[in-house]
């Protein structure tokens, strides 16, 4: 299962409500997916390979190994 490293950010589930039908009828299962990418970065020296979700990537809290 893809999780991030940083946060825990992990797959989600819920319903997908049928909007021709009433509320109390025709639900389907759903999973939300998270955007989970694998990378190097640097910490205390050391090239690690972590996987990590693109919010904790686009907010910095990783340095990249290059």
């Amino acid at each position: 299962m893809a999780k991030c490293d940083i946060c825990d950010k992990s797959i989600q589930t819920g319903h997908r409500i049928s909007i021709t039908r009433s509320q109390v009828s025709r639900r389907a299962n759903r999973k939300w997916k998270p955007n989970i990418k694998k990378l190097q970065i640097i910490e205390n020296g050391t090239v690690k390979s972590i996987h990590i979700c693109t919010r904790c990537l686009r907010s910095n809290k990783v340095t990249r190994a290059i």
